[in-house]
């Protein structure tokens, strides 16, 4: 059996399945990238839920794993050369899921730069952004009286539409006919821009068809759709 007794944060979140690859995690547009492309590739794995409402990223075990104490995680039992692999950022994670299978990423060379392109476009720009809009419209800043901060993160939220609106012109994906962990970097961000924060209406989503199509089509994909709610919040 596999054991996973050297990473302290199999203390608190101890593996039922530790043969599996161990997913620490909570249902946030950067934690579901992980859980997506997982139920996608159909790899065995096990979800702990890192509940991110009661610190529990900050605590001394997860911080063993991510010292910057942001989800998600994983430790792959099998990783390179047999070894045990622990990993955080889910743009790292999602290129070495994909390199790990030979699925989800191009394998010509300049397609495979291209995916990757988008991930980071996802990693740099849409979170940030999005997240910012959140923060000022939905949560605590929403309280503030001064609305220019909104107003700029909804001007570039705007902005960053418009480039995946272009994009997807004429493509079912970001990578043409290919589903791949560009698509599913923005997915949960997109859903959860005029879902769960409520801003559709604000950044004037219907403005982008492209965009609203695209993400459709990703909800109705059965693999995704799991994803989008594992580990379920308690």
């Amino acid at each position: 059996m596999t054991d996973l007794s050297a990473f302290p944060i199999a203390a608190r979140w101890p593996a039922k399945h530790p043969d599996r690859l161990q997913l620490y995690s909570f249902p946030t547009p950067n934690g579901v990238k992980v859980s997506i492309a997982l139920e996608e590739l159909g790899l065995p794995y096990e979800a702990h839920a890192v509940n991110i409402s009661k610190n529990e990223s900050w605590t001394p075990e997860f911080l063993s794993l991510n010292p910057n104490g942001k989800i998600p995680a994983i430790i792959d039992p099998n990783g390179p050369g047999g070894k045990p692999l622990a990993l955080f950022e889910s743009g790292a994670i999602l290129l070495y899921l994909a390199e790990k299978t030979g699925k989800l990423l191009p394998s010509d060379p300049i397609l495979r730069y291209e995916t990757i392109q988008w991930v980071f476009f996802q990693m740099a720009a849409i979170g940030p952004m999005f997240g910012q809009v959140g923060f000022f419209y939905k949560f605590a800043g929403k309280e503030i009286a001064d609305k220019r901060p909104l107003n700029r993160y909804v001007d570039e939220s705007k902005r960053l539409l418009g480039v995946l609106e272009t994009r997807l012109t004429g493509r079912e994906w970001l990578m043409d006919e290919e589903y791949t962990i560009a698509d599913i970097a923005h997915i949960g961000w997109v859903r959860n821009l005029i879902g769960f924060y409520d801003a559709g209406e604000l950044v004037g989503i219907k403005d982008f068809p492209n965009v609203l199509a695209w993400l459709e089509r990703g909800l109705a994909r059965p693999a995704t759709l799991r994803g989008l709610n594992i580990p379920p919040r308690d």
